[in-house]
């Protein structure tokens, strides 16, 4: 197994990376568009930490680069999901809290990015809100954030052994 493993090119793996990243963004628009789940503002800075590690699974995908290249890369892809992790677990922590310490629901994130400085905007979407304590979907009994965590964490090892792999 380890020697199909290693026998895999570069490109193929961060390939399969962006593959896999798009199906995430597809069932999340899913949850959106059939399932009628509005996302919660930790909801969307998790999308665009998805999208990000997805642009450069496929940046290094298209880049098929050597030794070198291929650590970079894959550094950068988990560093990003290390950012997604703890993103995830500040939602996780919120979804979790009694019901009484709960933060209040702020204004929308259309009227903050028309108002407010993008400095307060990230603040605020950081933050979180009452709206992303709701538990809506699960499955095996996870909700959409432990999902969002565990993908981070499964995206960020697999970039790191794609690059850290004996190449045959």
């Amino acid at each position: 197994m380890l020697k199909f493993w290693n026998g895999i090119p570069a490109r193929w793996l961060y390939l399969a990376g962006a593959v896999v990243v798009t199906g995430l963004f597809g069932f999340g628009l899913y949850l959106q568009c059939v399932l009628h789940l509005e996302p919660c503002p930790l909801c969307m800075i998790q999308r665009v930490i998805f999208i990000a590690i997805g642009v450069l699974f496929l940046i290094a995908a298209l880049h098929s680069p050597k030794q070198a290249g291929a650590k970079v890369y894959s550094i950068l892809i988990a560093l990003v999901s290390l950012g997604g992790v703890a993103v995830a677990s500040r939602h996780i922590w919120i979804q979790h809290l009694p019901k009484d310490q709960v933060p209040g629901c702020g204004p929308g994130l259309d009227y903050m990015l028309q108002n407010f400085p993008l400095s307060e905007v990230w603040q605020e979407l950081l933050h979180g809100s009452g709206e992303c304590a709701e538990k809506s979907w699960t499955f095996l009994t996870l909700g959409i954030p432990e999902w969002s965590l565990l993908w981070y964490v499964l995206l960020g090892v697999f970039a790191l052994m794609a690059a850290y792999r004996k190449v045959v």
